[in-house]
């Protein structure tokens, strides 16, 4: 067996570390989605939904398909969390906007979301430079 290059070597640490970090944030956010009654992807809607947006702005937040988006807002809607509104530009589109309910449980949520959260031994700066070194690594797709 031949030892690994150090650039190898390094990448796969790397890989193994974001997996990680990947898996201990959704675990977080799913514990804290279920103290709400939330699932994990409706959780991350709402975490995701800062102003009114269409479907497929919404599902890139996400990282999801609009179809899967979609099934969630639905549930969202019927919860009275969030509805549809039309577009003021694009009458093909509709934007999603929070209810006053839906706006205040969104608080709720990042309020629980911050508590233990996997980067809170980041100071800020910190994760300001893991934003940009991970948004760097991803644009190179």
């Amino acid at each position: 067996m031949t030892p690994e290059e150090p650039q190898t070597l390094a990448e796969r640490q790397l890989c193994g570390l974001v997996n990680d970090l990947a898996r201990r944030i959704s675990d977080h956010v799913r514990e804290r989605a279920s103290r709400l009654d939330l699932t994990a992807p409706q959780a991350t809607a709402l975490r995701e939904l800062t102003g009114p947006m269409t479907m497929r702005e919404l599902a890139g937040r996400m990282g999801c398909e609009p179809s899967n988006a979609t099934f969630v807002v639905d549930k969202l809607e019927c919860q009275g969390l969030l509805e549809r509104r039309p577009h003021p530009t694009d009458r093909r589109a509709k934007q999603l906007v929070l209810s006053a309910e839906g706006t205040a449980l969104r608080e709720r949520l990042l309020g629980l979301l911050a508590e233990g959260s996997p980067l809170r031994g980041l100071s800020p700066v910190e994760q300001g430079t893991l934003r940009d070194l991970l948004d760097r690594a991803v644009a190179d797709r």
